[in-house]
């Protein structure tokens, strides 16, 4: 029996086929394009997002060899806000991506109306441009007309889970889970439901919100007409950050990850216990099992770590491919002092500062491209120490995403944070999440303790016994963040 597992991801689509053992038999993938319509503006086409979706399936399934699949998983990049029309399932206007600042100032004024407090004790979240309800809520303020379709019914809202869905379906379902939900800023942790409160707030109907489904168990049928003649049951559903946490098989409390991806994202299973972060963490919804019974984590978001190797590539045009930054940056000892601050949307935990901009310092006659790749990987290792630390003590952490394949940026990560880094054999452990929980919604595998099995490490790196040298490099970044934040206000 085999998974197959859809992950769409920020700037692109993947899809898998999981067997039984948590191995990969097969992989296919599409990147779509990423719309930069304004500075601090990042927008995807739903469609293109549908399309690079059937691309990426269509390639997994010529390449697979094996018995016939069982189910679907679904992850999908969180927070981006989605709209289409119930009947013709097409989209009015582009999707405002998670990394989107537009909504800044509208965070400012309901900071500055006193709602912070309270939305907070509702969501576990702060007020910032990343999550969903403010996005909503600058559509609202800005194209009524679209709005108006909005609160007459007409089209749905949604995150990319509940649009792939309805595509699926066939528009169907229009269904999502406590995962994702609980990045909108509009689900209350404690009643794990959408809150009237949160909806009024933002001035979003509850009618135009998606239903709450599990985590895993049998949520909706696809459409073989719709998707690449597959009629599957949809069985396993997550925000690409929890499907990571599951996929890592992070099922106890206290056991934490780190993705790296577009950003990264540091999460610490908390069990049912809701923990509250006053130093700058979030508290998040991990899954919720068919019983009812939420699992919580805490989160450290960082918005700007793989995108940082994507801009060196297509902005300066001074690396080739990511994968090559390693061998690039290996040819220097250090950075010579260079530091780069990646806050080109802002900074997220344990900052939360919309207005910083990215800033690299530190140059010299002497600077090459070399120094400047070595920089760009050393703060993607800054950014998750700053979040660590903040979380507190830790034994080991899990690694997972398309940069934990960089030896290079796995040693520096174990020698900042001073505790051992584990990857595990397979580092696309969201879209392994997203197969772990169809599989275990259909029976493939009967436990977590099963899912646990499966999972083994690659490699282990060990920090270095002497930190003096990592703690200086920290203590550069800390002064040079400092100096960014803000910058767009200057």
């Amino acid at each position: 029996m085999s998974i197959l597992a859809i992950d769409a991801g920020t700037t692109g689509v993947t899809a898998l086929v999981v067997t039984t053992d948590g191995g990969i038999a097969a992989r296919g993938y599409q990147e779509f394009a990423q719309h930069f319509p304004q500075p601090g503006w990042v927008e995807h086409n739903p469609e293109e997002i549908w399309q690079a979706t059937l691309e990426a399936t269509r390639a997994v399934l010529a390449a697979y060899q094996g018995p016939p699949l069982t189910a679907v998983g679904i992850t999908n990049q969180r927070e981006t806000i989605v709209l289409w029309d119930r009947e013709t399932l097409g989209s009015p206007r582009r999707a405002i991506v998670w990394q989107d600042r537009r909504s800044a100032d509208i965070c400012t004024r309901l900071k500055e109306a006193g709602h912070e407090k309270r939305v907070r004790e509702l969501t576990g979240l702060r007020l910032d441009p990343y999550f969903s309800a403010t996005k909503l809520m600058w559509l609202a303020e800005n194209e009524p007309n679209t709005w108006a379709l909005v609160h007459s019914g007409r089209y749905a809202v949604g995150t990319v889970d509940s649009y792939l869905i309805a595509r699926m379906t066939r528009g169907t379902w229009h269904v999502t889970d406590a995962s994702n939900a609980s990045r909108t800023l509009l689900f209350d942790l404690t009643t794990g439901d959408w809150s009237p409160e949160l909806c009024d707030l933002f001035g979003v109907p509850r009618e135009a919100l998606p239903d709450l489904v599990p985590n895993w168990g049998v949520i909706a049928q696809t459409d073989a007409r719709m998707f690449c003649g597959l009629e599957l049951p949809i069985a396993g559903l997550a925000g690409d950050q929890q499907a990571a946490l599951f996929g890592q098989a992070c099922f106890a409390p206290g056991e934490a990850k780190c993705t790296y991806g577009t950003g990264s994202f540091i999460l610490t299973n908390t069990g049912s216990e809701l923990v509250r972060s006053d130093a700058g963490l979030l508290t998040t919804a991990a899954w919720r099992s068919p019983d009812g019974e939420l699992t919580y984590a805490l989160e450290g978001s960082i918005f700007v770590t793989g995108a940082a190797v994507q801009w060196l590539r297509d902005g300066l045009q001074i690396v080739g491919s990511a994968s090559e930054t390693a061998a690039i940056a290996s040819t220097v000892d250090d950075t010579e002092g260079v530091v780069f601050v990646p806050a080109l949307t802002g900074l997220g935990a344990p900052h939360w500062d919309p207005h910083a901009r990215g800033m690299i310092i530190g140059l010299t006659r002497g600077t090459s491209r070399a120094h400047l790749v070595r920089a760009t990987l050393e703060a993607i290792a800054y950014e998750v120490r700053d979040v660590i630390e903040t979380m507190g003590e830790g034994n080991a952490l899990r690694v997972d995403g398309g940069a934990a394949s960089n030896d290079l940026l796995c040693q520096v990560q174990a020698d900042q944070l001073g505790m051992v880094v584990q990857r595990p054999r397979f580092v696309e452990t969201t879209g392994i999440g997203a197969a772990f929980l169809a599989g275990l919604g259909t029976g493939v595998w009967g436990s977590t303790d099963e899912l646990r099995a499966t999972w083994q490490v690659d490699r282990s790196f060990e920090p270095a016994a002497d930190r003096s040298r990592a703690d200086a490099g920290y203590r550069r970044w800390v002064n040079a963040v400092e100096r960014a934040k803000g910058w767009a206000l200057a």
